[in-house]
């Protein structure tokens, strides 16, 4: 399923995939996100730290009733105020979806799967 907009110039199909990548982006640029994890939880809980190329499988995109919901699945660096990272990845989110596509979310879930501890 995608999105479908009308313009004076004909129809633009917008699938999930590119939705979940752009909220991908947003998301990475934001203080305090080590990257996305996995959807799934793999074997004791622990959780599989995913690549820049797979940015896009730490994110869930539903498009119900033309509401877009997002569930996002993070994590954080330790140190940092997750409330605070959790808001301003919603917020940004958010903004560039409606920046780059004209895309209005109605709700950006954040799913923090793990703490990240830097090691020098």
């Amino acid at each position: 399923m995608s999105i479908e907009m009308k313009t004076n110039y004909g129809q633009i199909d917008i699938s999930k995939d590119v939705i979940a990548a752009i909220a991908g982006g947003a998301a990475m640029d934001c203080y305090g996100i080590v990257g996305m994890a996995s959807q799934k939880h793999l074997k004791d809980g622990i959780t599989e730290l995913l690549g820049k190329d797979n940015i896009s499988k730490g994110i869930v995109v539903r498009i119900e009733d033309n509401s877009v919901n997002i569930d996002m699945y993070i994590i954080v660096s330790y140190g940092t105020k997750i409330s605070e990272v959790a808001h301003n990845v919603q917020s940004t989110v958010k903004y560039q979806l409606d920046k780059m596509l004209g895309l209005a979310v109605d709700s950006v879930n954040i799913f923090v799967q793990g703490v990240h501890v830097a090691t020098d």
